[in-house]
Protein backbone atom coordinates (compact mmCIF):
# COMPACT_ATOMS: atom_id res chain seq x y z
CA UNK A 1 0.00 0.00 0.00
CA UNK A 2 1.45 3.35 -0.90
CA UNK A 3 0.79 6.69 0.68
CA UNK A 4 -2.16 8.70 -0.73
CA UNK A 5 0.05 11.78 -1.12
CA UNK A 6 3.56 12.35 -2.42
CA UNK A 7 6.17 11.46 0.16
CA UNK A 8 9.51 13.20 0.51
CA UNK A 9 12.27 11.21 -1.18
CA UNK A 10 13.96 10.58 2.16
CA UNK A 11 10.89 8.83 3.63
CA UNK A 12 10.41 6.87 0.42
CA UNK A 13 14.05 5.70 0.71
CA UNK A 14 13.50 4.76 4.38
CA UNK A 15 10.52 2.61 3.32
CA UNK A 16 12.68 0.94 0.65
CA UNK A 17 15.30 0.19 3.31
CA UNK A 18 12.60 -1.25 5.57
CA UNK A 19 11.55 -3.61 2.77
CA UNK A 20 15.18 -4.61 2.29
CA UNK A 21 15.49 -5.38 6.00
CA UNK A 22 12.38 -7.58 5.85
CA UNK A 23 13.80 -9.50 2.88
CA UNK A 24 16.90 -10.18 5.00
CA UNK A 25 14.75 -11.48 7.88
CA UNK A 26 15.11 -8.34 9.98
CA UNK A 27 12.27 -6.31 11.49
CA UNK A 28 11.37 -3.94 8.63
CA UNK A 29 12.62 -0.57 9.77
CA UNK A 30 14.59 1.85 7.63
CA UNK A 31 16.19 5.21 8.40
CA UNK A 32 17.78 8.02 6.40
CA UNK A 33 19.76 11.06 7.54
CA UNK A 34 19.63 14.11 5.30
CA UNK A 35 21.48 17.42 5.29
CA UNK A 36 20.13 20.22 3.14
CA UNK A 37 17.86 17.71 1.40
CA UNK A 38 20.57 15.23 0.39
CA UNK A 39 21.10 11.80 1.93
CA UNK A 40 24.27 11.63 4.01
CA UNK A 41 23.56 8.35 5.82
CA UNK A 42 21.12 5.49 5.72
CA UNK A 43 20.46 2.25 7.49
CA UNK A 44 18.11 -0.62 8.04
CA UNK A 45 17.73 -2.93 10.99
CA UNK A 46 20.77 -5.24 11.18
CA UNK A 47 20.43 -6.79 14.65
CA UNK A 48 20.35 -10.42 13.50
CA UNK A 49 22.85 -10.07 10.66
CA UNK A 50 25.40 -8.25 12.81
CA UNK A 51 24.59 -10.00 16.13
CA UNK A 52 24.37 -6.48 17.53
CA UNK A 53 21.52 -5.33 19.78
CA UNK A 54 22.37 -1.71 18.96
CA UNK A 55 22.13 -2.14 15.17
CA UNK A 56 18.74 -0.43 14.89
CA UNK A 57 18.12 1.38 11.61
CA UNK A 58 18.47 4.79 13.27
CA UNK A 59 21.85 3.93 14.84
CA UNK A 60 23.16 2.49 11.56
CA UNK A 61 22.05 5.63 9.68
CA UNK A 62 23.48 8.01 12.31
CA UNK A 63 26.83 6.18 12.27
CA UNK A 64 26.93 6.34 8.47
CA UNK A 65 26.11 10.06 8.45
CA UNK A 66 28.73 10.84 11.11
CA UNK A 67 31.37 8.93 9.12
CA UNK A 68 30.33 10.63 5.87
CA UNK A 69 30.37 14.12 7.40
CA UNK A 70 33.43 13.51 9.57
CA UNK A 71 31.68 14.75 12.69
CA UNK A 72 29.76 13.07 15.49
CA UNK A 73 27.52 16.12 15.77
CA UNK A 74 24.93 16.07 13.02
CA UNK A 75 23.86 19.69 13.42
CA UNK A 76 21.28 20.69 10.84
CA UNK A 77 20.54 17.09 9.84
CA UNK A 78 17.12 15.47 9.63
CA UNK A 79 16.36 11.84 10.47
CA UNK A 80 13.60 10.01 8.59
CA UNK A 81 12.57 6.65 10.07
CA UNK A 82 9.72 4.24 9.44
CA UNK A 83 8.95 3.53 13.12
CA UNK A 84 8.89 5.72 16.22
CA UNK A 85 12.37 5.43 17.79
CA UNK A 86 12.99 3.52 21.01
CA UNK A 87 14.73 5.02 24.06
CA UNK A 88 18.20 3.93 22.87
CA UNK A 89 17.70 5.56 19.49
CA UNK A 90 16.16 8.68 21.05
CA UNK A 91 19.32 9.04 23.13
CA UNK A 92 21.49 8.73 20.03
CA UNK A 93 19.33 11.29 18.19
CA UNK A 94 19.77 13.73 21.06
CA UNK A 95 23.53 13.17 21.38
CA UNK A 96 23.99 13.55 17.61
CA UNK A 97 22.08 16.86 17.74
CA UNK A 98 19.67 15.86 14.97
CA UNK A 99 17.59 18.94 14.10
CA UNK A 100 14.36 17.27 12.97
CA UNK A 101 12.94 13.77 13.38
CA UNK A 102 10.30 12.48 10.97
CA UNK A 103 8.82 9.07 11.68
CA UNK A 104 6.06 7.05 10.05
CA UNK A 105 4.35 4.61 12.42
CA UNK A 106 3.84 5.07 16.15
CA UNK A 107 5.17 2.27 18.36
CA UNK A 108 2.94 1.83 21.43
CA UNK A 109 5.11 -1.05 22.73
CA UNK A 110 8.63 0.29 22.31
CA UNK A 111 8.40 3.90 21.17
CA UNK A 112 10.00 6.56 23.33
CA UNK A 113 9.10 9.79 21.53
CA UNK A 114 5.34 10.20 21.86
CA UNK A 115 4.81 6.89 23.67
CA UNK A 116 6.34 5.48 26.84
CA UNK A 117 9.04 7.66 28.39
CA UNK A 118 8.65 10.56 25.95
CA UNK A 119 12.40 10.94 25.96
CA UNK A 120 12.65 14.45 24.54
CA UNK A 121 10.37 15.89 27.26
CA UNK A 122 12.62 14.72 30.10
CA UNK A 123 14.69 17.38 31.90
CA UNK A 124 17.83 15.24 31.45
CA UNK A 125 17.49 15.46 27.66
CA UNK A 126 19.97 18.12 26.58
CA UNK A 127 18.93 18.39 22.93
CA UNK A 128 15.39 18.13 21.58
CA UNK A 129 14.79 17.87 17.85
CA UNK A 130 11.60 19.02 16.20
CA UNK A 131 9.40 15.92 15.87
CA UNK A 132 6.91 15.08 13.13
CA UNK A 133 5.10 11.75 13.38
CA UNK A 134 2.64 9.92 11.18
CA UNK A 135 4.24 10.50 7.78
CA UNK A 136 3.58 7.31 5.70
CA UNK A 137 2.08 5.69 8.78
CA UNK A 138 -0.22 3.31 6.87
CA UNK A 139 2.54 2.02 4.60
CA UNK A 140 5.06 1.53 7.41
CA UNK A 141 2.45 -0.12 9.65
CA UNK A 142 1.51 -2.55 6.90
CA UNK A 143 5.16 -3.54 6.36
CA UNK A 144 5.49 -4.33 10.06
CA UNK A 145 2.14 -6.11 10.32
CA UNK A 146 2.83 -8.29 7.26
CA UNK A 147 6.31 -9.15 8.55
CA UNK A 148 5.03 -10.36 11.93
CA UNK A 149 1.97 -12.16 10.52
CA UNK A 150 4.28 -14.17 8.24
CA UNK A 151 6.33 -15.27 11.26
CA UNK A 152 3.47 -16.45 13.45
Amino acid sequence: MSSPFPLPDAMRRALDLARSAAEAGEVPIGAVVTLDGRIVGEGENRNRRDNDPTAHAEIVAIRAAAAHLGDFRLNGCDLWVTLEPCAMCAGAISHARIARLYYAAADPKGGAIEQGPRFFTQPQCLHRPEVYGGLAQAEASMLLRDFFVARR
